[in-house]
């Protein structure tokens, strides 16, 4: 709280401005994620992002075909200001929860060592870095799962990350929220006026909303039309004066900031 003290006094605000404005300066933050590096994200999402001028943070899982078929698309996107951000090489996920029988027996994280996650991790951020030349990362948990049997894995990663995703549906203000288990809501097959409600949520609440989408239109059965995220883009576009929106690793550099 010092911190924004000396801030508002520097800039000649009120503390009750700031508080009602405490994103840079906005009402709320809004982070739109992309998970598993597909082709209707280059297609459709970064296309859609780029006619409103927005960055988005797209979370590549290193062995995935919509990568590593399209580097140079994925180096042009991160040259345009997209974040890429750490979805791990293979995309484990915990087969052992309730509902994972689809998980590949070979990518199955509860039979991973710690020391196997964590170097399948730091090895995509050695990948990424060769793509867009970036050393700041931030990192989505596969499934949402953040754990090797009972250890936190990013407990000896936060070193090497700005901060984590995970897929806990909800919002907190600046002073509430854990950088390195951040909540997203997942978007499955959501019509454009129920993102656009959260959206007005955050900003009467002055929160953090990140958004996580897979598919754009397709590919995925975790889907979003077109014309809803059209509609989520257009609004944000509408009501830029008051919502920031930013790749997850300018919010967790804010975030870091502030703190400081």
């Amino acid at each position: 709280m010092n911190s924004i003290r000396l801030l508002c006094l520097f800039l000649g605000v009120s503390l009750a401005s700031f508080a009602q404005q405490p994103w840079n300066g906005k009402k709320c933050a809004v982070v739109l994620t992309y998970d598993d590096a597909l082709n209707v994200h280059l297609n459709n999402a970064i296309p859609a992002l780029d006619s409103a001028g927005f960055k988005g943070t797209f979370y590549i899982s290193g062995s995935f075909p919509g990568f590593t078929q399209r580097l140079q698309d994925w180096r042009k996107a991160a040259q345009r200001g997209h974040e890429l951000g750490n979805h791990t090489l293979f995309h484990p996920c915990d087969a052992s929860l309730p509902g994972r029988q689809w998980v590949n027996p070979e990518n199955d994280l509860s039979k991973y060592t710690l020391k196997r996650i964590t170097e399948e991790i730091k090895v995509t951020n050695v990948l990424l870095e060769a793509i867009d030349g970036k050393k700041s990362r931030t990192f989505a948990y596969t499934c949402g799962d953040a754990k090797v049997g009972t250890q936190f894995f990013m407990d000896g990663l936060k070193g090497e990350l700005m901060a984590a995703r995970g897929v806990r549906g909800e919002m907190h203000p600046v002073d509430q929220i854990d950088l390195y288990y951040t909540d997203g809501y997942i978007v499955n097959n959501d019509s454009g006026e129920k993102m656009t409600s959260l959206v007005k949520k955050a900003m009467q609440t002055n929160t953090l909303l990140v958004f996580v989408f897979h598919g754009v239109g397709g590919e995925h059965s975790l889907d979003v039309s077109l014309a809803a995220h059209r509609e989520l883009v257009h609004f944000l576009k509408q009501h830029e004066k008051d919502i920031w929106v930013a790749p997850l690793v300018d919010v967790a550099d804010f975030l870091k900031q502030q703190k400081r």
